[in-house]
């Protein structure tokens, strides 16, 4: 365990995230192909705007890349940095799939639920602690190293 450890710099969680994330946006590329091809029941199931499946899809992408780069600087982080970055990570681009599943929630004429407004801003402060925290710990490690 502890080569593991060392191995990951005790950040396995994030390279687990990252995987599942990037398999998600894998999912919503084909659920793309689909739509576009007719394929049911994915019209049934994407009913509101193509553009929102398209912004799940690029941002699934993204915090995958944001999470490989902060796991590959291989600075020992807090567990709850961690999960706040997979789980914001996920959160934040589940908002888009949330809008391309039930239009109403991106409706300009009439504002979303409550619940989703909960979702949205929990979504927001969770990634920005991860990552925000993250970014420190990592700035930080530069000034401590022995290797410059």
């Amino acid at each position: 365990m502890a080569h593991q450890d060392k191995q990951h710099a005790g950040n396995i969680v994030l390279i687990r995230g990252a995987t599942m994330w990037l398999i998600m946006a894998l999912l919503l590329a084909w659920c793309m192909v689909g739509l576009n091809f007719g394929v049911y029941p994915l019209q049934d199931i994407f009913v509101g705007k193509f553009t929102r499946l398209l912004q799940a899809h690029i941002d699934f992408l993204l915090m995958t890349a944001l999470i490989l780069g902060i796991y590959a600087a291989k600075v020992p982080l807090p567990w709850h940095v961690n999960w706040a970055m997979v789980i914001g990570a996920f959160t934040n681009s589940s908002l888009f799939l949330l809008m391309a599943i039930f239009p109403s929630l991106d409706s300009p004429t009439s504002p979303p639920p409550d619940l989703f407004k909960y979702y949205l801003f929990a979504s927001i402060l969770t990634t920005s602690y991860g990552f925000g925290k993250a970014s420190v710990f990592i700035f930080r490690s530069t000034f401590n190293r022995a290797d410059h």
